[in-house]
């Protein structure tokens, strides 16, 4: 088990420790919906098609751009529990190379125990959100002139 979690970035590894501590599904969508709350504003204006998460219950949208080499994310949701699931990953992601968060899998979820507490829909919506983080860093890779 711990070798997952020595295999995440710093950031992420801390994130799932977190989780692993609040042992009650309760404390774990507490936490959750924090990470929610921690998220900057999102623009209205970045809420185009282009930044839709497919495949998700929710409204979600998720945008990327490159600052120095590293990639920052900004996410917003219409639900509190997608929201929380993206400000997780937005702060779990955040800083990172596009190809190092291209590498990553997305089943350190499974670490965290919010997959047990996930309704399927929600777990469905998690790695849709994942997935559209990685294609967004690997855009903002492309978009690099070399």
């Amino acid at each position: 088990m711990s070798s997952t979690l020595d295999s995440l970035p710093p950031a992420l590894a801390k994130i799932v420790q977190r989780f692993q501590r609040a042992s009650e599904p309760k404390r774990r969508y507490e936490q959750l919906i924090w990470y929610g709350q921690k998220l900057n504003e999102f623009p209205e204006a970045d809420k185009l098609p282009d930044n839709k998460v497919p495949g998700c219950v929710s409204q979600v949208y998720i945008t990327a751009a490159l600052d120095d080499g590293k990639v920052v994310f900004q996410g917003d949701s219409d639900s509190q529990l997608t929201k929380g699931l993206v400000g997780l990953l937005v702060e779990g992601l955040n800083g990172l190379t596009p190809t190092e968060i291209v590498q990553l899998t997305p089943d350190f979820i499974q670490e965290t125990g919010l997959n047990v507490s996930l309704t399927p829909s929600r777990a469905n919506g998690f790695y849709n959100i994942f997935k559209t983080m990685q294609k967004k860093a690997l855009e903002c890779k492309l978009d690099v002139p070399n």
